[in-house]
């Protein structure tokens, strides 16, 4: 036993390394789109887990995703963008005076920006966390939409509907998947611990999850809370990366984009989130080219707009008819298939 256990420990920092080693050779020999799609990866990943946690692993119904995305984006830009800059964005109104002067460096600005999405969590979460389902899911659409619309009239604040433009270009491979990385090892600590234990409970049955002392309440505030800040930091990372924020940016499609990576890759599932991620990442960017001119042997098109979202909800019906449950269900990967049959071992990060 002691011995397997140094095994998985050695395959586990192999694995790491290869993956880091994986990072360095892209950064240095792919081009700078194909190096957008790994840093959005990356993001995805992040910004899946963290309403994986809200939804899949503490089985509250939330499409507010957006709404805190928005608010850690404008949150990190406002305070990384210079004087300059912020001058020359704001020239309808001028910036108010105690955001006018303020640069943070990347990562007080990317916690900032967290923090500042965790408190409109909390705010939010208090009064719509007393429902429960299809009416949490549209109070906190409801609330999304609410800050959105709040970005577009805070002239002042946020320069409105015309957005940010020319943020600082701190976002990289390193930013956006080692925050990646570590968002997966804080869900994998999580989940062994009582905390994520708790989590479960009540996603699983809260009238028995309540009988055996759990707070409801206090449990679910912090899943939100922890789930918001998470996505305020990956709001905070793609707004840097894309260089340019808008509210329109942050509509209910974009907080539909991360469900689907949930869903897909298996609500409960820290394995399954990371390999839809990636997967739908790069397949949503790779079948582009339906939407252009395409020459047949029999026939040729000039471009059908839209075709590359027919065939990829095409390819999503395929894959839910076939996998209901996800990619990866519960299960998480694991090790095991080396020392015994059965290549995924359910709820591993429970440590059973």
């Amino acid at each position: 036993m002691e011995r397997e256990k140094k095994i998985r420990v050695v395959l586990t920092v192999t694995a790491a390394a290869v993956a880091v080693g994986l990072l360095v050779l892209f950064n240095l020999i792919l081009d700078s789109y194909m190096m957008r799609i790994v840093n959005l990866c990356g993001i995805y990943i992040t910004l899946a887990l963290s309403l994986n946690l809200i939804y899949g692993f503490t089985g509250m119904f939330s499409l507010g995703h957006a709404g805190f995305m928005a608010v850690g984006a404008y949150t990190t830009a406002l305070l990384t963008m210079s004087p300059a800059q912020k001058e020359m964005n704001f020239f309808l109104e001028p910036i108010v005076p105690w955001l006018a002067n303020v640069e943070w460096s990347f990562l007080p600005a990317l916690l900032m920006g967290g923090v500042v999405a965790a408190v409109a969590g909390f705010i939010i979460g208090a009064p719509a966390l007393k429902l429960k389902d299809d009416y949490l899911a549209i109070a906190t659409l409801g609330f999304a939409e609410i800050i959105r619309i709040f970005f577009t009239n805070m002239q002042s604040i946020t320069n409105g509907p015309l957005g940010l433009k020319g943020l600082p270009p701190y976002t990289n491979v390193w930013w956006t998947w080692g925050i990646a990385f570590a968002s997966i090892l804080f869900m994998v600590f999580l989940f062994k611990g009582s905390y994520g234990r708790a989590f479960k409970a009540i996603r699983e049955d809260e009238v028995a999850a309540e009988a055996m002392g759990i707070n409801l309440f206090r449990h679910k505030m912090l899943s939100f809370t922890i789930g918001s800040f998470m996505a305020g930091v990956g709001g905070g990372l793609l707004g840097n990366l894309m260089g340019t924020i808008d509210p329109l940016m942050f509509r209910f499609l974009l907080a539909f984009n991360i469900l689907l990576i949930v869903v897909l890759g298996g609500m409960g599932s820290i394995t399954g989130t990371v390999i839809s991620g990636i997967v739908i990442t790069v397949l949503m960017e790779y079948l582009r080219f339906l939407d252009g001119p395409m020459d047949f042997y029999l026939f040729s098109t000039d471009g059908i707009p839209g075709l590359r979202m027919v065939i990829f909800s095409i390819m999503l019906m395929v894959v839910i008819l076939f996998f209901q449950k996800g990619i990866m269900g519960n299960r998480e990967f694991s090790w095991d298939f080396l020392f015994r049959p059965g290549r995924f071992k359910k709820n591993s990060v429970e440590g059973e």
